[in-house]
């Protein structure tokens, strides 16, 4: 059984999942009776399906019938529940546009055809039939007054009255032509959607319209129709509309704004609504549908529930059985399939068993096909170069395409594509190979986590020895073995070097003076404090070069020419550098790296400042080069004088410090007498300190 996940809900296929098509001969008909996966195929109701579409599918009000309508030819079939299996068929003469049923059961039922004709059934067969002067699109029955309500290409809803047996006088809409009508059996109000995206209604005790409101206008849909209106059943105020731009809109019969509006994404047109009351939500859920998927969502919030996307054809009607998780849909293919939701609601009395069957005949999807039969587009066909064979009993022509046996295909592939072989025995080959190296076991090396880099290093040359020891050439052995003398990949697994590879003491710091004393090549690994600190000054020459001067350069070969060599002076000229601000050149001083400061996140870099404060340093601390630091202090007598001394507007003005931060200049000077040592600014030659 096929089974679905969306949204956390299950969703099972319990169909028939295998279909066979009529015009195949009776000996092979036959012969599936020992196909073991056909005899196991399970059909909730027996001959479920039509010879090409269903058009519209209702379940009787006692719950006992299941009436559907299809083509081709244009039939009704009644569906008995009790026996799960079909109770009768009838013919027609024109296509079935919608129907109603009159009665608790199917003994009495109105058909709307598009020749239209209104057919009356009784229990017997055909009872009368009448025509109605426009091409009918709904219809709806008042079991109240006993009137047929019926939806044209008219701005008039005709009504038709059963106890009487004679036409009534129409209502009367403001629409240019009606789409849809629906009644609601609380209050028995009448809603008809038009054309033109509006929604009026009716009460029949008053035989006149007792509002009106544009449906599709809130939704920001302009020039749309209304395509499907249902009434809420339990309540009875609240209406959904559905548009042809594929919005549901939730109204209050009390306000003139929409309470919700779901949209299907699709852009589809709205074909059916449904309120469906559950047993296990206190709330109703509503089940709408377009012709490409059905959605069940909560009114309330406007939050999906699940979804059903069927694969073999478009949609065209949904029946959902009474406080039930069990769906029928009527599609644009001959199989009618039917899903089961257990969150929706459990299964209906007459297939109980439902419950238990599902988990247990569970398994993955599978594609429904035709047993020697392949299916071929009119585009497969011309590529195969088949189009002869159109019209023929070698063709079967079936919806969008034709059936061919898959013999007869396989031949005419391999005369439109005779190097298909050669291609295939490749790919077996390929994934042969790729089957056999998957196979390999592979060795996976786990590093430590101290000394990683130095682990990394062994092993990489264990790995090159045991490469060079697969040589022929015996000098390159002798070679490889004086070269690779020393630290070997055995340390690893001995014992006595294992704290090397375990505790942090022993940590190898390739950073260090000493590390990078004893080894001069790995110095290059350490960041460029220059180049972190600083950035590159550029003079006014290369400024005007980079502006004006580049641009005309690139115009002549002579310009080229004077470019290179401007190039080639300049790379023979020092090269100037600024210190980026006091923070970068404090660094600098102290020969630190900022870049594991700046990796840090603010929050960290704020505690850690927060810490260094409230250690025992006072805020007022500078930090100088060399580790030094500066405090500066004003005493209490002084402080209370100048505060006694208030400045006088006749005072002579004198040289004052106006407190500003030190310029480039004077940052400079600081750095030529700050005494930095030999990480310093200064250059000096000799062991004098000449400059």
């Amino acid at each position: 059984m096929k089974s679905t996940s969306i949204n956390g809900v299950k969703l099972y296929s319990v169909s028939g999942q295998r279909s066979v098509p009529t015009w195949l001969p009776p000996r092979k008909i036959r012969a599936l009776r020992k196909d073991k996966d056909y005899l196991q195929r399970m059909d909730i109701i027996q001959d479920l399906r039509f010879e090409t579409a269903t058009t519209k599918i209702k379940v009787t009000p006692d719950g006992e019938y299941v009436i559907a309508s299809g083509i081709y030819p244009p039939q009704i079939k009644v569906f008995e529940l009790r026996q799960l299996s079909l109770k009768f068929e009838r013919h027609l003469v024109s296509e079935i546009i919608n129907f109603q049923v009159l009665d608790d059961d199917y003994s009495k039922m109105a058909f709307l055809c598009a020749d239209r004709s209104i057919c009356l059934h009784a229990k017997y067969g055909s009872h009368y039939s009448l025509r109605i002067p426009r091409m009918g699109r709904d219809i709806a029955y008042d079991c109240w007054s006993c009137d047929l309500l019926c939806a044209a290409s008219s701005p008039d809803l005709y009504r038709i009255n059963l106890e009487q047996g004679r036409f009534l006088s129409s209502l009367i809409t403001q629409s240019p032509a009606i789409n849809v009508v629906s009644r609601s059996n609380v209050h028995g109000l009448i809603a008809c959607g038009g054309e033109d995206g509006s929604v009026e209604c009716f009460d029949l005790r008053r035989k006149s319209s007792v509002g009106r409101i544009n449906a599709v206008m809130p939704a920001g849909d302009v020039d749309h129709e209304v395509t499907a209106v249902q009434f809420d059943e339990v309540q009875g105020y609240l209406m959904a509309v559905g548009s042809s731009a594929g919005k549901v809109s939730i109204y209050d019969l009390r306000m003139l704004d929409p309470v919700r509006i779901k949209d299907h994404m699709y852009g589809s047109p709205i074909l059916n609504i449904k309120w469906h009351q559950t047993l296990n939500s206190a709330e109703p859920k509503l089940v709408t549908a377009d012709s490409h998927v059905v959605r069940i969502w909560d009114p309330n919030t406007g939050e999906n529930m699940t979804s059903i996307e069927p694969n073999a054809g478009t949609i065209n009607d949904i029946c959902i059985f009474r406080e039930s998780g069990l769906m029928l849909l009527a599609l644009d293919c001959s199989q009618i399939p039917a899903y089961f939701i257990p969150a929706l609601g459990p299964a209906p009395k007459w297939c109980s068993y439902l419950e238990n069957l599902t988990e247990e005949m569970e398994e993955g999807s599978q594609t429904t096909i035709y047993d020697d039969y392949k299916f071929l587009t009119k585009e497969d066909l011309e590529r195969l170069n088949l189009t002869n064979l159109i019209g023929t009993s070698l063709l079967r022509a079936y919806m969008h395409g034709f059936f061919i046996d898959h013999r007869l295909y396989k031949k005419a592939q391999a005369l439109a594509d005779p190097f298909a072989y050669d291609a295939y025995l490749e790919k077996r080959k390929q994934e042969k190979i790729d089957a056999e190296r998957a196979s390999r076991i592979t060795i996976k090396k786990k590093l430590p986590k101290v000394n990683r880099l130095l682990a990394a290093r062994l092993l990489e040359k264990q790995e090159a020895e045991e490469a060079e020891k697969n040589l022929d050439d015996a000098d390159m052995k002798k070679k490889t073995s004086k070269k690779n003398r020393g630290l070997s990949s055995e340390i690893l697994r001995d014992e006595r070097f294992a704290a090397m590879f375990e505790n942090k003491d022993f940590e190898v710091d390739e950073l260090s003076p000493e590390y990078l004393a004893l080894h001069p090549q790995s110095a290059k690994k350490q960041p460029s404090l220059i180049q972190e600190h600083f950035e590159p000054v550029m003079e006014d020459e290369e400024q005007e070069i980079s502006d004006s001067d580049a641009l005309q350069a690139s115009q002549s070969s002579e310009d080229e020419s004077e470019m290179d060599k401007y190039k080639a002076k300049k790379s023979k000229r020092m090269r100037l550098y600024e210190v980026k601000d006091e923070r970068h050149a404090e660094a600098f001083w102290n020969h630190e790296s900022l870049a594991k400061e700046d990796a840090l996140p603010l929050g960290e870099r704020v505690a850690a400042l927060e810490d260094r404060q409230s250690s025992g340093t006072p805020n007022d601390v500078k930090f100088g080069p060399g580790g030094s630091r500066e405090i500066s202090f004003v005493s209490r007598s002084l402080t209370k004088k100048h505060e006694a001394e208030e400045p006088q507007e006749g005072k002579k003005r004198g040289i004052r410090s106006l407190g500003l931060k030190p310029t480039k200049a004077e940052f400079y000077a600081m750095g030529q007498h700050g005494g930095r040592g030999k990480g310093g600014h200064g250059k000096s030659k000799g062991r004098g300190g000449r400059r």
